[in-house]
């Protein structure tokens, strides 16, 4: 029909165009859409998993049926040019720790930075072996991402042994060295073999809670017993056997009548009936029954008191070095 019958048959104007409707959007592309990042850049990460996930396969797949291991590692390395490579290492959980002896350690003894060659055992093996180091987690996360969390030890106490000062945590591990100028605000343990006594030293201390911010060192003596340092300037000897019950016996008499700060040098429980005190330049020591009437009673003076030698057991008196 030509364009004249058209408009002679009709009102005058042509007729109008038909509308082509688009087609609806599936619910994944308005999903795609609203991410915050461009659709070029999801397919590439899409792109990598693939790839990630195809090479492991076929590593595993390798493995199983027996496929040398050089072809293993080409595939890993032929990956590793397609970009999967470490080329970020994030470190997280560091309080005391240096993050480059961190890094170092992840990327040690690799041999190569292909993705997949990398060995997540052995770098958690690594770091485990590090005093500081509780627990270690280490992932991928592809394509050139290493993820290490560390679970750092808390310190306990500084041990002095030999000269030497090493912070250690609560299981008598050894931290790290102190520098003596710089001491952290934390017990002293002194003494061969005092890093080994540290569990028990704590259960000791926490027997007696009101002693526990008193006591500025302890000294691990003849590998049997400790001797205790208090923050006025006394010594306590505890028995080998009971330590923690003759702790808690001194504690009690120092709440009922104060003896710490009153000019004693030194306190003896060694001999679980009794507490036998000196005083600077004394030869011999005055001695309070700890099961009797008197047991809270500190030695005042020689009236009602027996004026005996210090108990011993073969050692001599701590001057505030180690015994």
């Amino acid at each position: 029909m030509s364009r004249a019958a058209a408009v002679s048959r009709g009102t005058g104007r042509p007729a109008p165009a038909r509308r082509r409707v688009a087609p609806k959007k599936s619910f994944g592309d308005r999903m795609i859409e609203k991410l915050p990042v461009s659709q070029e850049t999801l397919r590439k990460l899409v792109a990598w998993s693939m790839l990630g996930a195809g090479s492991a396969v076929a590593l595993s797949v390798a493995a199983w049926l027996g496929v040398p291991q050089a072809i293993g590692v080409g595939v890993a390395e032929s990956a590793a040019r397609l970009g999967l490579r470490v080329e970020q290492v994030d470190i997280t959980g560091l309080k005391r720790m240096d993050r480059e002896t961190v890094y170092a350690v992840a990327l040690e003894d690799q041999g190569t930075r292909a993705m997949l060659r990398v060995d997540l055992e052995h770098i958690r093996d690594r770091l485990l072996a590090y005093g500081w180091v509780a627990d270690a987690y280490v992932a991928r996360r592809l394509p050139d991402r290493l993820l290490i969390h560390i679970t750092e030890r808390e310190p306990a106490a500084v041990w002095q042994a030999n000269g030497q000062l090493t912070l250690i945590d609560a299981e008598g591990r050894l931290l790290a060295p102190v520098d003596a100028a710089n001491m952290p605000d934390l017990p002293l343990v002194i003494g061969p073999g005092a890093d080994r006594q540290e569990a028990g030293y704590q259960a000791l201390l926490a027997a007696a809670p009101a002693l526990r911010p008193r006591v500025r060192a302890a000294t691990w003596i003849g590998n049997r017993r400790w001797d205790l340092t208090f923050d006025t300037g006394e010594t306590l000897a505890l028995p080998q056997d009971d330590a923690a019950q003759a702790l808690v016996k001194f504690a009690e008499m120092d709440g009922a009548r104060p003896l710490l700060g009153k000019g004693w040098l030194r306190f003896d429980m060694r001999d679980p009936a009794k507490l036998v005190a000196r005083r600077p330049g004394q030869d011999a020591s005055l001695a309070a029954d700890t099961g009797g009437p008197s047991a809270t009673t500190p030695p005042q003076g020689s009236g009602g008191n027996t004026a005996t030698p210090a108990a011993g057991d073969g050692e001599p008196a701590p001057t505030g070095g180690e015994a």
